[in-house]
């Protein structure tokens, strides 16, 4: 599976501030007893009390990928210019390629467990709020924090890029909007995770770069295929899909199968 686990995680965070682009924002309003801070995208904390994300969604769609090597812009905007294209092609390219190994001994809490705020190295660990929630603030608009919280989201709109699909997202439906591992748990375990220490599979595990939350369904339909396999439905998105698969692959030094490879760069124009 791509492990869009829908656990919850912790809410750490009791401050009424809503941080954008590295400048907090009083006035958090109560309502319906959650606190509504007006975020519209890109509202995190970063480590440490930092700021950190990035700026509000400049659009519906968000970031092209290739502007957001670090995955901490929210959103995945479509490729389509040439140009892009041939800058995704090479990117693509760089990728090793070799078959896919045995599942043997893999489990979900070889990653350690899911959404942990501990997992150094990468953005916004250790910033008093689970990895879940740090998503869904992140790539959420019109967000809403339960009462005394700017971590627990409990509604919020978003635009899943992998179906082209607005979803009106409340928390007592968790399971509608899941986090899906871009590069799944299983893959990376096969191509190579299962020989490395526990802190880079917890980096893997909770890395901004390789986390998407989406459809809930659509993740599910996901499982750990790689995209030789799977695809999001939504073909405008496939290019960027592929780019985001590849940052991911390239940042931890994972190969991919050569089918998977092929895929990639015919996606993007090859």
């Amino acid at each position: 599976m791509s492990h869009g686990d829908v656990s919850q995680g912790r809410g750490g965070c009791v401050s009424r501030w809503c941080l954008r682009s590295g400048v907090l924002h009083g006035g958090a309003v109560l309502v319906a007893g959650t606190v509504l801070a007006g975020c519209t995208g890109g509202g995190l904390p970063g480590k440490s009390g930092s700021s950190g994300g990035g700026p509000s969604m400049p659009a519906k769609y968000g970031t092209s990928p290739l502007t957001n090597p670090d995955g901490t812009k929210p959103g995945l905007a479509p490729i389509a210019a040439e140009k892009d294209e041939a800058t995704a092609r090479e990117l693509i390219s760089e990728l090793p390629a070799k078959g896919r190994g045995p599942k043997t001994g893999y489990d979900r809490d070889e990653f350690g467990y899911a959404w942990m705020d501990t997992a150094d190295g990468v953005p916004l660990a250790r910033n008093g709020c689970d990895t879940r929630n740090d998503l869904l603030k992140l790539h959420g608009r019109n967000v809403e924090f339960r009462a005394g919280s700017d971590c627990v989201v409990v509604s919020m709109d978003l635009y899943d890029p992998y179906t082209g699909k607005d979803i009106a997202w409340k928390k007592a439906e968790a399971a509608e909007v899941q986090i899906d591992h871009v590069v799944p748990l299983s893959y990376a375990w096969q191509m190579g995770a299962a020989r490395w220490g526990k802190e880079k599979r917890q980096r893997l595990a909770n890395d901004v770069l390789n986390l998407l939350p989406v459809s809930g369904s659509t993740n599910s339909a996901k499982r750990d295929s790689g995209p030789a396999s799977w695809l999001p439905p939504n073909k405008a998105i496939r290019c960027s899909y592929a780019v985001r698969f590849a940052q991911v692959a390239l940042k931890y030094e994972l190969p991919v199968t050569s089918p998977d490879k092929s895929v990639m760069l015919h996606r993007c124009g090859a």
